[in-house]
């Protein structure tokens, strides 16, 4: 037997303190798309039970773009959860030059 065997190669997207990525998603939207395929799944399921194909279908669409649309809008802003202050500040004083 050859000590030397040919392996096939897959990239691997991730480095030191990067996130994991996966078909353009990143780290936790990973999970979240996840959820929202099996969500969707799940709904249709029910749907299909309860009301018939066409509601069954009409669950899995919405819940398939809404999920989508809210994945993509926060992975834009950001990987991390960030505090955004909206306001008007007033700095009553800047530093002193002596």
């Amino acid at each position: 037997m050859d000590a030397k065997t040919d392996y096939q190669d897959f990239p691997v997207f991730r480095g030191l303190q990067r996130p994991l990525e996966m078909m353009g998603l990143q780290g936790r939207y990973i999970y979240w798309a996840a959820g929202t395929a099996g969500g969707a799944v799940c709904g249709f399921i029910v749907g299909y039970l309860v009301a018939g194909f066409l509601v069954g279908l009409g669950i899995l669409t919405v819940v398939i773009g809404v999920g989508g649309v809210l994945i993509f809008v926060k992975q834009r802003k950001g990987l991390h959860s960030k505090v955004v202050d909206r306001g008007i500040f007033i700095f009553a004083r800047s530093r002193s030059i002596l």
